[in-house]
C-alpha cells in the first residue's frame, strides 16, 4: 500500500514505524512545521503516487485537509476529532470527489469492541430502573479536545439504548444533574494514553467497564487496519463499518 501521513505528530510517528512492519510504503509526509515531513501543504504533488492517506492533525485543520485530499482523487482515513460538526459537508466533498473516506473517534480495535459492549450492557439496563449510568475519561495533559471523541460517542451510544436518557452532558456540573442528563466527564494530566469507563450504579452495587489503552500503538494499528480497507472504495464510512465486516460485529 503506497500512502501518505498528514501530521507528524506523536501519532502520525508511530504509524510511519508500524506502516513499514506491516510492508507499507509511506511514499509522503506531510506537515507544515514538524522536523521529518517531506512536504509542508497537501497538494497533488504531496500526494503523487499515494492509494491513502492517513490523518490525525487537530479539530480546526480537520475539513480543510478533507477538502484538499478528496479533491486530489485519495481516499482517506481521519483519525482527527472534535470535527463532527463539519460531518456533513466532509461526506458531501468525498461523495463529489467519488472517493473514499473513514473516520473514528477511536481507530483502536479494542475500543470498537467495547463500543459493542457498552451498547449491549447499556440495552440489559435499559429494563433495570433503579441503576443510573455515567461516563468518565482521562487522557495526557496534551489532549487538544475534551471530553474525546470516544467519550462523546460512549454518551451518544448510552442515551441512544436506555431510553430514561435524554441528552449527555459534558461540561463541569455546578448544579444538581437531571434524571433525564447521562453526564461524561473528564480528566487532564500525566501521560496517560486514554481510560474510558462506563458505571452502571445503583444503591447496593455498581457495574463497571473499562477500556484502557497502554499506548499508541492500538489506534496506530486500527488506523493502518482502516486504510487497508478503504483502498478501493468509494464512500463514506465510520470505523463500525470496518469492524462489522471484517470481524462479524
Amino acid at each position: 500500500m503506497e500512502m501518505a501521513i498528514i501530521g507528524y505528530g506523536r501519532m502520525g510517528r508511530e504509524i510511519e514505524r508500524l506502516a513499514s512492519e506491516r510492508g507499507h510504503r509511506v511514499r509522503s509526509i506531510i506537515d507544515p512545521v514538524a522536523q521529518g515531513a517531506a512536504f509542508r501543504e497537501i497538494t497533488p504533488e504531496s500526494l503523487a503516487g499515494v492509494e491513502v492517506a492517513v490523518e490525525f492533525t487537530s479539530p480546526d485543520a480537520a475539513l480543510a485537509n478533507i477538502q484538499r485530499v478528496a479533491q486530489s482523487g485519495v481516499n482517506m482515513v481521519v483519525g482527527t476529532t472534535g470535527w463532527y460538526a463539519d460531518i456533513g459537508r466532509a461526506r458531501t466533498l468525498v461523495e463529489e470527489a467519488q472517493t473514499g473516506l473513514i473516520y473514528a473517534p477511536n481507530f483502536a480495535i479494542g475500543a470498537g469492541a467495547f463500543y459493542e459492549i457498552v451498547k449491549f450492557a447499556a440495552q440489559v439496563f435499559d429494563n433495570l430502573e433503579d441503576y443510573d449510568a455515567y461516563c468518565h475519561e482521562t487522557h495526557h495533559c496534551g489532549k487538544a479536545d475534551s471530553p474525546s471523541g470516544t467519550a462523546r460517542r460512549i454518551g451518544e451510544l448510552l442515551v441512544e439504548k436506555i431510553s430514561r436518557k435524554e441528552a449527555p452532558v459534558y461540561e463541569s456540573l455546578n448544579r444538581r444533574r437531571e434524571p433525564g442528563e447521562l453526564h461524561v466527564s473528564s480528566t487532564r494530566g500525566g501521560w496517560v494514553p486514554g481510560t474510558h469507563e462506563v458505571v452502571f450504579d445503583s444503591e447496593f452495587d455498581s457495574v463497571e467497564l473499562v477500556h484502557r489503552a497502554r499506548s499508541r500503538g492500538g489506534l496506530a494499528a486500527g488506523a493502518l487496519r482502516a486504510a487497508e480497507w478503504i483502498v478501493g472504495r468509494k464512500g463514506f464510512y465510520e470505523f463500525s463499518d470496518f469492524l462489522r465486516e471484517t470481524l462479524g460485529l
